[in-house]
């Protein structure tokens, strides 16, 4: 049986605290912004992917993900 590897995102110095939430969307909004640039499937956007999937609440990317298909999403994309 193969073992699982589970990571995080690494540190970031720009979030030294232990609430976590802005360091969420910050990787969030990251990731669409390589998508962007760099086109879907991009391999170096995944890193951004794994990151904020493991720091942030599925409710709130649900609730982002919706936002920006209507355009009312709060972030710099």
């Amino acid at each position: 049986m193969a073992e699982i590897e589970l990571k995080t995102a690494p540190a970031d110095f720009r979030f030294p605290t232990t609430n976590q939430t802005r360091h969420c969307f910050t990787r969030y909004v990251e990731f669409h912004r390589c998508l962007a640039a760099k086109g879907d499937g991009s391999a170096e956007c995944e890193r951004f992917a794994k990151y904020y999937r493991s720091l942030c609440p599925g409710e709130w990317v649900e609730k982002w993900n919706e936002q920006r298909e209507n355009g009312t999403f709060p972030g710099p994309l």
